[in-house]
């Protein structure tokens, strides 16, 4: 047994030497080989990735990507074997972004296609994930390399350069002076686009749009995008993911608070029925939770920015009033999908609740 495990180790020793000898000094095809070999050590061990990286690979590896020929599978053998050594390793992500990946992302986008690129997401990814550990990251070249891609006539619709380009937005996004260069590059329109046409996106999409709606320029930005509330309304209607309603709420309750108009084509759009729905019957608590006070909000018309007074007071009341209207209208309907006697005393506990319920200021 001692003998196999170190002729393993021998081999593996022996793999190593040869790809990183291939990888600094071979000819392209040398190059591929090396890099497939390194993926694999890589993926296999993670001890071989310090090993590697104390070998300088990573330089030469993004090197390859910049340098190598289109058409050929060296970008996507060094991308893969990026990936893989980054994987569970800060340190080794620093050395990417050490070794002047970000820079040279504008070369590489402007002589690759549109699939190699997309093979690049998941590195992307991984080294957006350094901002969650507040590493200061430039995200700049990032976003120039990725939002063509969701601006494309033809927008990716795979599962994995979805998920790793949208996560790689809310990774970013999770340090706020990042907020700017996002919400500047046009990524709120974008992304509210995606939740609309991409259930794969929607999750990462909204998580992003709230770390946004922590500064003043995000909130207006969401505020003045023309899908609002449109799409957030629609995102609630999925009772089938759970955590995306409870963002859309939450970011239908930014925009409330700041706009009274927003408020008024909220109801216009069916906002009230879709909270009772939710209140009643939604899937999580907070979501619950914030459907009852986005209601007893709209009754209300509190909180939000008073602009000219008159204009507010006569808002407010047609809002109330289309609540009300709204609540007798559909509160049956809610009560036959609710089923039971038991929803029944529920859906009247959340009727005193809305209609009822003492005024008072939702904090966010």
């Amino acid at each position: 047994m001692k003998k196999a495990e170190t002729a393993t180790e021998e081999e593996e020793y022996l793999a190593i030497r040869r790809a990183v000898k291939g990888l600094h000094f071979g000819r392209w095809e040398e190059k591929e080989a090396a890099a497939a070999t390194i993926r694999d050590l890589a993926k296999r061990d993670a001890s071989k990735k310090r090993a590697l990286a104390e070998l300088g690979v990573i330089p030469s590896l993004v090197s390859m990507l910049v340098e190598a020929k289109e058409g050929g599978a060296c970008r996507r053998l060094a991308s893969e074997a990026l990936v893989e050594l980054a994987n569970g390793s800060f340190t080794n992500k620093v050395l990417i972004v050490d070794s002047g990946l970000l820079t040279k992302l504008p070369q590489l986008h402007s002589k690759t296609n549109l699939s190699t690129i997309q093979s690049l997401t998941p590195l992307l990814h991984s080294i957006s994930s350094l901002a969650k550990a507040q590493f200061p990251i430039n995200s700049l070249p990032i976003l120039s390399f990725l939002l063509p891609l969701l601006r494309s006539p033809s927008p990716p619709t795979d599962t994995t350069t979805l998920t790793s380009t949208t996560t790689t937005l809310y990774n970013l996004s999770t340090q706020l002076d990042n907020s700017k260069s996002i919400i500047s590059a046009g990524a709120v329109h974008l992304l509210l686009n995606l939740c609309f046409l991409q259930t794969k996106a929607t999750e990462p999409g909204l998580a992003t749009l709230a770390n946004l709606a922590l500064t003043e320029e995000g909130k207006r930005a969401i505020e003045e995008d023309s899908l609002v509330p449109e799409v957030l309304v629609a995102v609630m209607a999925r009772d089938e993911e759970p955590k995306c309603q409870e963002l859309a709420a939450y970011l239908l309750m930014v925009v409330a608070r700041r706009s009274v108009e927003k408020r008024r084509r909220m109801v216009e759009v069916g906002v009230v029925e879709m909270l009772m729905e939710v209140g009643l019957i939604g899937r999580s608590r907070l979501v619950r939770e914030r459907a009852i006070r986005m209601l007893r909000w709209l009754k209300d018309g509190r909180n939000g920015e008073m602009e000219e007074e008159g204009d507010v007071k006569s808002c407010r009341r047609e809002i109330r009033c289309m609540v009300k209207q709204s609540l007798d209208r559909n509160m049956e309907s809610i009560l036959r999908r609710g089923g039971g006697k038991k929803k029944k005393k529920n859906c009247s506990d959340l009727r005193d609740y809305c209609v009822r319920a003492p005024d008072t200021a939702y904090r966010l």
